[in-house]
Parts: structure tokens; sequence; C-alpha cells
């Protein structure tokens, strides 16, 4: 039987991964409290991936990267809509909810709160008054749908499959130095399992590479300790593949599983290490503890991980902090200190806890 819907609802958030994770907590909570409403999420084609074992009224439209703002609103003339939630509120997105408010279509937009976030920047202010994973939910208050926060995890993931000792997937019919790829299946049994997230788009969130690769050689030492290194494909992979000298209990897994394998594996970790980055929202999708790292951002902007402890976020609290709200490629005294003066034995003693 057909399910007929009472209202349609076009949730608009197109942007980086970690920024479309922030909103999965709020749309699944409300498209839960609100069976009866079809949710039409509209995010870049790349991000349709997190939306695993969505609820059933969650409809998911992917859109190219490239895709021009009339060409857009093209495609989302196909959609029913009766109101919308930008969840984005940018310049493309004001003119797509122009073209839904000509058409006597209710919209609201988050707030961005850019007065506070320069007043942050300023120290003027101590901090946001609401982290940003919550103010989605606001925009669908102001909808009139409002709803708990009772999302905890993504379910449904799939299963992580063997880890690549060469670096090289499981399934690649081109291993190195003509030898077959060595595989291990990812039986944790009673070992502690720590993932290590070492980069970040800015290099104003980034904890220095040597510094951190002392994180992994002091949790490598333990014999109960298993260490898994994420990023992506090219130089990052390459990079950490060195550290998996350090130990064969340290592994890279840069490059080797798809977005829900990653997600899958981040699920059976006890702790992610993070900077300020789309891993510290994924693994908080996951339900994942995240110790994160923070530089010329802190958790005073609003970026915090959906259900992360505030004491988990690590930064050195100087009177410089926060000089960004979402990275800067230089450091206005050019001295990096912020991140510099967080010592990795911090780090490993935050992880004991």
């Amino acid at each position: 039987m057909k399910q007929t819907w009472t209202k349609h609802i076009l949730v608009y958030r197109l942007s980086a991964l970690g920024d479309v994770a922030m909103t999965i907590p709020a749309v699944y909570s409300v498209a839960r409290a609100w069976p009866d409403c079809c949710f039409h999420v509209v995010t870049s084609t790349f991000c349709t991936q997190l939306y695993i074992n969505a609820p059933c009224n969650v409809v998911v439209h992917g859109i190219e990267k490239h895709t021009g703002t009339w060409r857009l609103i093209g495609l989302l003339r196909a959609i029913p809509v009766d109101m919308v939630a930008d969840l984005h509120n940018v310049l493309r997105s004001w003119i797509v909810d122009a073209y839904f408010r000509l058409r006597g279509k209710r919209v609201r937009m988050v707030d961005k709160m850019r007065s506070e976030r320069k007043a942050i920047l300023s120290h003027r202010q101590a901090s946001t008054r609401r982290p940003f994973t919550l103010r989605y939910f606001d925009v669908f208050q102001r909808l009139g749908l409002p709803a708990a926060p009772d999302f905890t995890s993504l379910s449904g993931l799939p299963p992580v499959p063997p880890l690549s000792l060469t670096g090289q997937p499981a399934a690649s019919s081109l291993p190195p130095t003509g030898q077959p790829p060595v595989t291990v299946a990812l039986d944790k049994g009673t070992e502690r399992w720590i993932g290590i997230a070492p980069f970040a788009r800015y290099q104003t969130k980034v904890y220095p590479m040597e510094q951190m690769r002392e994180v992994v050689r002091l949790l490598s030492l333990s014999s109960t300790t298993r260490v898994f290194l994420f990023g992506s494909r090219g130089s990052e992979a390459d990079e950490l593949k060195q550290w998996e000298q350090l130990s064969p209990r340290v592994h890279t897994v840069a490059g080797q599983f798809t977005l829900p394998e990653e997600l899958a594996l981040m699920a059976r970790l006890d702790t992610m290490v993070t900077m300020d980055s789309a891993n510290m929202h994924l693994a908080s999708l996951v339900g994942t503890r995240v110790v994160s790292v923070w530089g010329s951002t802190t958790p005073a902007c609003g970026f915090m991980g959906y259900g992360q402890n505030a004491d988990d976020a690590l930064y050195a609290s100087l009177p410089c902090q926060p000089c960004s709200t979402a990275g800067s490629t230089k450091c206005r005294l050019g001295t990096l200190e912020c991140l510099k003066q967080l010592q990795p034995e911090a780090i490993v003693q935050r992880l004991a806890l």
C-alpha cells in the first residue's frame, strides 16, 4: 500500500562531509517523531552514503558537486514541497529559499549566529550558546516539527572487511612487489582499539605530525592496544604507512575501505582521536567516544561532535584561541603554539580515562 504523506519537507544541506554528518541526528530524530511527514534530504552525491538505515520517511536526493544554482532549482521542482528546512544558510541556499517563498512555501533556515561567532573570536564572548548539532533541531521546531534529540548512533552498518597489511585493498588485483596482499580479519577480542585521524582541511587545525606520531608510538607500547590510522588516499595514506613501522599493532586503513565500512570500523573502536574535522563527526554518528584536539578553533565556536563529552576536547587555552571558526591556512602569529603546547602524553593520559 502506497504511503500517503501529510507534508513534504525539503531538507537542504550541500557542503563538506563533516558538515552534512552534523545534520543527521536532527534529521533522523525529527523524521521518527513525525512519521506522517516525508523528509526529502538534498545533499551532495558523495554524502548520501551517510544516510545508513534512515527512517522510512527520509528520501535522500544526491546532487552532483558542480550542479549550478538554476539547474539545482530545476531538479528541486520535481520534488513535492510543502516546507523548506534550510540547514545551510549561504548565498546559494538563499536563492533556493527565495524560489520556494515566492511559491508560498514556508521556509526556515539554521541560525548561524554570525555576530555571536565574531564576539567569540574577538573574545567579547566566552562561547556559543548552542552547538550547531542542536541548532538544526531548532529549524524544524520553527517549522512546527519539534522533536527531542533521541538519536544515539547509526545502525545497520555493513560488516568490516578484512584489513590489508600491505596497504592494498583486500580485493586488489595489483599487489605491491608482486606478492599477494596479506589480509587479517578484524577480531577485537579483549584488545583496546584506538582510532587516530590526524588530518584536517586547514593546517591550523592539525596537530603536528611528529607529536601525533609520538602519540601512536606511546599507545603501541601496550600489548593489548591496537591502533588504526584514518586518512584519505594519496599523500595522507603514504604518511600513515610510514607510521605502521612503529609496531605490528599499528595499521593504516586509509583508502582501504568504503565510507560505510570505515563507519563500521569506527563503531567498533573504544575511542577515536581526531582533530576538529569530519572524522570527529563521523565517529560521533556511530556513538564512539572521541578525544578531539583543537588549535585555531575550539569547542566555543559550537562545532563539538554530537553527544561528545566536553572534557574530551583538548586544547591549550591560549589567549589567542580561538582565532577562527572554521580554520585557516596560516597561523596569525606564525607559531602554531596552540597545537604545539599540547603534549602527546596529555592525549594518551586522556585516552586512559
